[in-house]
């Protein structure tokens, strides 16, 4: 796609501004010419005669005029021999004229004949009076056959023409004054230097020239090609039309060539070819019909283009025509495909789709600047290598911009619709297609390589790969890491989860995310028989934090700064949690605080519990929790503080076991599900204080372990460093170990070996 490059029938130009005329109307002249009368030839030339003249007009108009410094005529014969020849055949306005030379000629009077078996040198359109006002056309030839009623002169050996810009040869030629054509009959070939000294000389070639001054057309059939410094182009039927004796246009059939450089080569074709040229005789426009094609193969990357209709307009700098846009209409597709460099992986092959595509060329003509699709467009990307997935971009006002050597910089598009189709190795790990939508979409890409490193949109972004959904105001890939960026009213999701935050980084490649900034997250639980987790039921897992992370599909969860987890009415919250859904553990630290609900428990004799009865709240605060779903065991470490209804318990450490649930129907629904993230029994160490409530009393008990057990007989033992139970009733009781069994109001108290038992009573 450069200057004029693939189309060199510019060569035509020399060739018509050599033979163009001027006509000028001279009443004067005319009149003139009308009042010579043609000499009378003798009938009876014996011996030779010196200095002859002969010539014929009609009505007064001249027609053909004859000279020769000798003449021979043979007895009985009607043919003259003219040594020395020189023959004027005028136009029919008088005012120009054809001049023929020749050493020696052969005149038939009664067939109004000039033959000449020699050299014949023939100079076209000179002016009867003054100097031509441009270089005539000049041709050389043998075997010249004159009629000089007509004028038409033809020959069938080679003729060689000198015009303007330019000369050429041919075997076998005819041209007719009267019609004003000249035929050049085979084996034409022309050699043309342009009106300006630095442009390259060109050479046509065809099989026959036919030129009809009268129509200001030339043909050229069946067959023409035309060659400039390093373009050649080739072409079925081709007619050039001249206006005002200089090339106005060009039409070729079946056209194709190329235009080879050291680091550059331009491929094109057409059914059909059309070039028009300015005043100055300079590449106006280019069109090419049916089947047009142009391919551009640089360093390290081939483009090509196929479109129904191609314009290519030009402009004029230091006196070139240099290609200043390209503009495809109809089915038009631009393909662009990097070829391989040693040493690194292949970018995909682009291809781009669209009713209408324009290119924009810069300075010089050479290099793609711009390309832009008004119409709907499609923008494919094809792997070249088995690690890249195959993506398609459809979208509206499409705007490509170009770097250095024609690679893709960076693209834009309105109404933007991805898909992403997974690579052989993710399609063998089930990963699904995925696509996109925007209403708007930026995308840029490596300046050398060509390969694209990140891409923008916004407007009503949503992501959809399989059961995975996201949606953003704007959203960002980076290619390279393959991390999508989802900001402000980030929100995604998958069959049994949902985060939503101000910002979300999703990594596309493994489905790992982290989100940042008002996160909320809601997770579906386990289909499971039985359930031993800290938060379990049928109810959604919802949790909130300023930072979440998700990896291993989701199994590993961690969440950071204000972190709250709840199910129904039983919750966890820290500066952070962490879940991890295939050890079955979670961990919380910092501020920790665990409310555990509890439904009541059936009332005596019957399945339901009591219409007054409530459900129980167990809340632990501690510095740190690690709950292992394995034994049950939710582990605090660091200022424990344990709250139960009438009950709170201080420790350095506590271990509390929760009761399994029950296992579940078909239907996925718990048979009994009051026994979810219930307490069963809790053992605390580390200056351990237990504290029971009463209306009328109050029971402390001190130790350094403290076991407390829910299920069955309801039971508070102490042991270790001095245990002691105070019970404001009651007063003091200390020994080795004590316990005190809730439902009755009874303590037991034990000593050890060697140890005593002790007890202060407070009377009544």
């Amino acid at each position: 796609m450069r200057n004029a490059r693939w189309l060199l029938v510019l060569a035509i130009l020399g060739i018509g501004a050599g033979i163009g005329i001027t006509y000028r109307s001279r009443k004067a002249d005319l009149e003139k010419h009308a009042a010579t009368k043609p000499a009378e030839l003798p009938f009876d030339l014996s011996g030779k005669l010196e200095n002859w003249h002969w010539s014929h007009t009609d009505q007064g108009h001249p027609i053909v005029d004859i000279k020769a410094k000798g003449v021979k005529q043979e007895n009985d014969s009607s043919k003259v021999l003219l040594d020395q020849v020189e023959l004027r055949i005028f136009k029919k306005t008088g005012l120009e004229y054809d001049l023929v030379r020749s050493a020696q000629a052969e005149f038939d009077q009664s067939a109004n004949r000039l033959y000449s078996s020699g050299q014949v040198d023939i100079t076209l359109n000179l002016p009867v009076e003054g100097e031509p006002t441009r270089k005539p056309v000049t041709i050389r030839s043998s075997g010249v056959t004159f009629e000089t009623k007509t004028g038409r002169a033809n020959t069938e050996k080679t003729a060689h023409f000198i015009f303007e810009n330019g000369e050429g040869d041919s075997m076998g030629a005819i041209y007719d004054p009267q019609t004003r054509e000249l035929h050049l009959l085979s084996q034409v070939s022309l050699d043309w230097k342009a009106k300006t000294p630095s442009a390259k000389p060109m050479k046509i070639e065809t099989a026959e020239l036919n030129y009809k001054e009268g129509s200001s057309v030339i043909w050229l059939k069946p067959w023409a090609r035309l060659h400039r410094d390093n373009a050649v182009m080739e072409a079925a039927d081709t007619m050039v039309t001249l206006e005002g004796g200089a090339i106005h246009q060009v039409d070729a059939v079946r056209a194709h060539g190329t235009d080879e450089y050291p680091r550059r080569k331009l491929q094109y074709a057409a059914d059909e070819l059309r070039v028009t040229y300015d005043d100055d005789g300079r590449i106006d426009r280019v069109t090419g019909k049916n089947n047009a094609k142009l391919v551009s193969v640089a360093e390290t990357s081939q483009t090509t283009m196929t479109t129904d209709v191609v314009y290519l307009d030009f402009e004029t700098v230091n006196g070139d025509s240099n290609l200043k846009k390209v503009l495809g209409n109809g089915h038009t597709v631009v393909d662009s495909k990097p070829l391989p460099v040693e040493g690194e992986i292949q970018p995909e092959t682009r291809v781009l789709r669209s009713e209408t595509v324009e290119i924009r060329m810069r300075a010089g003509g050479r290099e793609i600047e711009r390309v832009l699709a008004k119409a709907p467009g499609n923008l494919e990307f094809l792997p070249n290598h088995p690690s890249q997935r195959r993506r398609t971009l459809d979208g509206d006002d499409m705007d490509i911009v170009y770097g250095a050597q024609n690679q893709i910089q960076s693209f834009r598009c309105v109404n933007a619709r991805t898909r992403t189709e997974p690579n052989d190795a993710e399609k063998a790990r089930k990963r699904a297609v995925s696509t996109t939508r925007s209403k708007n979409l930026a995308a840029e890409f490596e300046p050398k390589t060509g390969q694209m490193k990140s891409m923008q949109q916004w407007g009503d972004f949503t992501y959809e790969e399989g059961d995975r959904r996201a949606q953003s105001s704007r959203a960002s890939l980076d290619y390279g890491s393959n991390l999508i960026t989802l900001e402000t009213k980030a929100r995604m999701s998958d069959a049994a989860a949902t985060t939503s935050a101000d910002r979300i980084k999703l990594d596309e490649k493994t489905g790992d995310f982290t989100a940042d900034g008002h996160v909320a997250s809601s997770r579906m639980p386990d289909k499971k028989t039985t359930s031993s987790e800290m938060l379990s039921g049928d109810e959604p897992i919802q949790a909130v934090a300023e930072h979440m992370t998700a990896a291993n599909h989701n199994r590993l969860i961690h969440y950071e700064t204000r972190a709250v987890m709840w199910q129904g009415s039983s919750r966890v919250q820290g500066d952070r949690i962490d879940l991890d859904r295939d050890k079955r553990t979670l961990a919380a630290k910092g501020g920790v605080i665990t409310n555990l609900m509890e439904k009541p428990k059936a009332a005596e004799g019957s399945d339901k519990p009591a219409a007054d009865a409530a459900p129980i709240f167990t809340v632990v605060k501690a510095d740190e929790l690690l709950y292992t779903e394995q034994d049950r065991l939710a582990h605090y470490h660091g200022h424990v503080l344990l709250n139960r209804p009438n009950l709170w318990v201080k420790a350095g450490e506590l271990r509390a076991y929760l009761s399994e649930s029950k296992p579940k129907t078909p239907a996925g629904k718990t048979a009994d599900a009051d026994d979810d993230s219930r307490l069963e029994k809790a053992f605390a160490d580390h200056q351990v204080e237990i504290v029971q409530t009463a209306p009328d009393r109050t029971r402390t008990g001190t130790a350094d372990h403290a076991e407390y057990y829910t299920t069955g007989e309801e039971r508070i033992l102490l042991r270790g460093g001095e245990p002691q139970f105070v019970d404001s009733k009651r007063g003091n009781t200390r020994g080795a170990e004590l316990t005190y069994f809730v439902n009755d109001d009874r303590l037991l108290v034990t000593g050890g070996p060697g140890a005593r038992t002790a007890s202060r009573l407070v009377r009544k």
